[in-house]
Formats: C-alpha cells, sequence, structure tokens
C-alpha cells in the first residue's frame, strides 16, 4: 500500500539541518512554513533570503514549493517541501500592490489578522469585531486573482465569516480546534467550521497545547477522537493538520509572536503571566518524526484509510492544487 502523504500546513520552528533531517526521518513531505509575523516588507525579504541559503546548503533535504507539482515532486525526490506563509499582513503593509509582489516570491499563504485588529480584518483578542474592513474587501479580491491563501487562523469570528462571505477562492483555517472541545480564544465555533466546509475551505487541527483539551496532557485518543467527530461535522475532505509547532524556539521568539512592537508590556497572548514561554508538547508528539503516531491514532478512531490518508495529507494537496495558482477566468 502507498504511504499517504503527510502534510502539516503550519510550524514556526527554529529551522535547522537537524530540524530538516527529522522532516525526512517523519517522512514528511511538505509543511507550511511561517516567515513572517510582524516583519515588514524589507524585513520578510530577508527572512526570504535566509530560506534561498537553506535551500541551498541543503538541497538533498528541502525544495521550494510553489504549487502541487512540486510537493508531488519532493515526495519522488525524498525530500520535503517548504510552502512560505504570513501570520499577519504586515508585509504588505498599506500597499496592496505588494500581494502580487510576494506571491512571485513565493508566499502561498497570507493571515488577515495575527490576534489584534489590522489593517483587513479584526483578530480574536480584540474585545469588537467590526468585521473586514475597506481595505480587506479589496486585499481579498487581489489575493484571490493571484493564489494568495486568505487564512483566519488568528481572526475573530465575525471577520472570519465575512472572508469567506467575501473570497471566491475557498480559505483556510490552517492551525486551530473547535471551540466546543477547548475553548480558547483562537478556536473555531462550529458556525465556523461549517461555514468553512460549505465554501470548500480547510481546518488544520493544532497541536500548539494552549489549544488542546488538557493542554500539554492531552491524549492521542482524545486528539484523534476530535478529528473523527469534526469530520462528521464538516466532512472528512475538508480536515487536514496544521500542528503549529514552534520547536527548538527560545522564549524571545514567543515574545516576538505574540507582543511585536504594537505594545511595550508583555503580551502573553494563550499563556499565563507565570508561564510566558513555551509549553511543553504532549509526550506524543514531539517533533516531525512523530506524524505516523498521528496516523495511527486517527485509524483507532474507524476512520477509513482513504479519510485517513487525505487528513494526513491529501486534502491539502488537493487544495494546494486549486488555490496556489492566478485565479481561472
Amino acid at each position: 500500500m502507498t504511504r499517504p502523504y503527510r502534510i502539516d500546513c503550519l510550524q514556526y520552528a527554529n529551522w535547522s539541518e537537524k530540524v530538516f533531517r527529522q522532516m525526512r526521518e517523519g517522512a514528511v513531505d511538505a509543511v507550511h512554513v511561517t516567515i513572517a509575523y510582524h516583519e515588514n516588507f524589507r524585513e520578510t525579504v530577508l527572512n526570504i533570503e535566509a530560506w534561498n541559503r537553506h535551500f541551498e546548503r541543503h538541497p538533498d533535504l528541502i525544495l521550494h514549493a510553489r504549487t502541487g507539482d512540486d510537493i508531488r515532486r519532493a515526495r519522488e525526490t525524498g525530500r520535503t517541501a517548504i510552502i512560505f506563509g504570513f501570520q499577519n499582513p504586515s508585509p504588505i503593509e498599506d500597499d496592496i500592490g505588494l500581494v502580487e509582489i510576494v506571491h512571485t516570491l513565493g508566499a502561498r499563504f497570507m493571515q488577515l489578522t495575527y490576534n489584534n485588529q489590522s489593517l483587513l480584518a479584526t483578530g480574536c483578542y480584540e474585545d469588537e469585531d467590526p468585521g473586514v474592513t475597506r481595505m480587506g474587501r479589496a486585499v481579498i479580491a487581489e489575493m484571490n486573482r493571484v493564489g494568495l491563501v486568505i487564512d483566519m487562523s488568528h481572526s475573530a469570528e465575525r471577520s472570519t465569516l465575512e472572508a469567506m462571505e467575501i473570497s471566491t477562492r475557498p480559505i483556510a483555517i490552517t492551525h486551530a480546534n473547535p471551540h466546543t472541545w477547548h475553548p480558547a480564544l483562537r478556536n473555531k465555533s462550529d458556525t465556523v467550521l461549517k461555514a468553512l466546509a460549505e465554501s470548500g475551505g480547510m481546518l488544520g487541527f493544532s497541536l500548539y497545547p494552549h489549544h488542546l483539551k488538557g493542554g500539554t496532557a492531552c491524549t492521542l485518543e482524545d486528539f484523534c477522537t476530535t478529528i473523527a467527530r469534526t469530520a462528521d461535522l464538516m466532512g472528512p475532505e475538508r480536515i487536514g493538520i496544521g500542528s503549529d509547532l514552534c520547536q527548538d524556539q527560545p522564549d524571545s521568539i514567543v515574545e516576538w509572536m505574540r507582543t511585536g512592537r504594537w505594545t511595550k508590556a508583555v503580551d502573553y497572548g494563550e499563556g499565563s503571566a507565570d508561564a510566558p514561554g513555551f509549553p511543553p508538547m504532549p509526550d506524543w508528539f514531539a517533533d516531525n518524526r512523530d506524524f505516523g503516531t498521528i496516523e495511527d491514532g486517527l485509524r483507532a478512531t474507524g476512520l477509513s484509510e482513504t479519510e485517513v490518508a487525505g487528513i494526513m495529507g491529501e486534502n491539502w494537496l488537493r487544495f494546494y492544487d486549486d488555490g496556489f495558482g492566478p485565479k481561472a477566468e
């Protein structure tokens, strides 16, 4: 039997040869990597330069993917495809023309918000959610045109629902879980999940402990049972993995993610003031070598082999085929 594709639709590791080799040991075919949180355009270009050096130094382990076929090529040649994405619209600053430029540079996902209000929409930590802004509507249309996927992982509910309504192409929530399972601010209501499925979008299940019921103590059985239950709600073809793995990162990176340059205070976000760093991962998922454990856990829930293969990566691959290129006329 051919092994299913393994695709992780969100990581922000401290990238190194060690991590890339673990991707290969885990037979991970593709990873969507965050290359910007609060960086402006020029700073994002510097991050792309750093990735170019990774591709140059490790051509036997990784390649830059811009299309679904690049992921197939990576699998055929025993490498992991790397997909660029932004967790904030900061890289386009206030210039809609930069949407096409960042797509040309290889970006394939962009969140409209990261926890806070942005020029485009509202983040999940704001008290009020006025929805998608005027610039947001224009940027969504431009993202649709060029093939830059709209990601609403950190967005508030009204903004998320409006983005689905405005977008003429399916959107993604690359890394979040059902709010009914664990009521973290960033986890999504059934209303959002149903609308996402009906619009042809995708949900990536997150393994970040703050988004798991029981946190670090969350069991494999509970995680996989929740996926199977959500498959009943959304359809198994609308679900994948977006682990939100932040491997080997120092605590200063957590501060950058949550605080950026928007406040002088330290914002601990989904964590606690008593524990500002990364919480420990569940013992059954430490790094990229553990995707097989999730695959086995999904099988144990009674999902079919076809459904398991879809959730582990083939659903994302189909979504990438449809979403990464210019909009068909």
